[in-house]
């Protein structure tokens, strides 16, 4: 790649996040599983951090895209958050996040959702600010890049819209 203006291009691996968590009663909904709020805030901690890090600036929550739970997440379960950053705009960048939870007791690990969030970086006044490009080193971070510079256009679409 060749260099262009703002911060030098980073590798995926530069920014990926990997954030364990046990799920206590205090996490609990009413039915006793854990509450989807635990899990949002969760999901936006380890992919604020991933788009910090590639950043190296503080990044705010710009945008989410719809998650959907493919199962409940019981009190005492082991909750990981792996998070990479997927795509690198201007001042913009997208964040996937793979939730899993993990049976402590058997072992069995379970996808239960997967997170798109869309990050801004700031400069010390608060203002949006270049990032770094983003060098994907595998086939599979090539994908992930790809299809999120389709959502990202299918964003600002509909944000236009």
């Amino acid at each position: 790649m060749t260099a262009g203006p703002g911060p030098p291009a980073k590798p995926v691996s530069a920014s990926r996040v990997v954030l364990s968590h046990l799920m206590n009663p205090a996490d609990a909904n009413p039915l006793g599983s854990v509450h989807g709020g635990v899990i949002l805030r969760l999901v936006d901690e380890a992919g604020g951090v991933a788009a910090a890090r590639h950043a190296r600036r503080p990044a705010v929550t710009v945008a989410m895209d719809g998650m959907t739970f493919r199962s409940p997440v019981p009190i005492g379960s082991l909750v990981t958050f792996k998070a990479s950053v997927n795509y690198a705009g201007t001042t913009s960048m997208e964040v996937g996040v793979r939730v899993e939870t993990e049976d402590l007791l058997t072992g069995e690990i379970r996808h239960t959702a997967t997170a798109y969030l869309v990050y801004v970086a700031l400069d010390p006044a608060g203002k949006p600010c270049p990032v770094p490009r983003l060098i994907p080193e595998t086939d599979e971070d090539a994908r992930r890049m790809a299809t999120a510079q389709a959502r990202m256009a299918a964003r600002l679409k509909q944000r236009k819209a």
